[in-house]
């Protein structure tokens, strides 16, 4: 599941990457549920700097809010699945 914001979104913030120390402006977050239950994220985004023109990945910032979009992700796409009714 991909939860992705436009500029003007709540998510979108300039961060800088832990290794890199480049700023990026962070666009989307992927979310994934991992075998053994739990949930992994991965952010992406471009470089303020400019440069490369597709989108980067990078650690997901530990950041309050950013967790609690990451919780509800996972919590809307787990309903949506115990909800399926089976192939078309």
């Amino acid at each position: 599941m991909s939860v992705s914001s436009r500029s003007e979104g709540p998510c979108c913030r300039r961060t800088t990457t832990q290794g890199r120390r480049t700023r990026f402006v962070l666009t989307t977050l992927n979310v994934r549920l991992l075998p053994d239950g739990h949930v992994a994220a991965k952010a992406y985004g471009r470089p303020v700097a400019g440069g490369r023109g597709g989108y980067t990945s990078f650690r997901v910032p530990d950041r309050p809010e950013l967790m609690r979009l990451i919780d509800a992700a996972a919590t809307r796409a787990s309903a949506l699945w115990a909800g399926h009714r089976g192939p078309a």
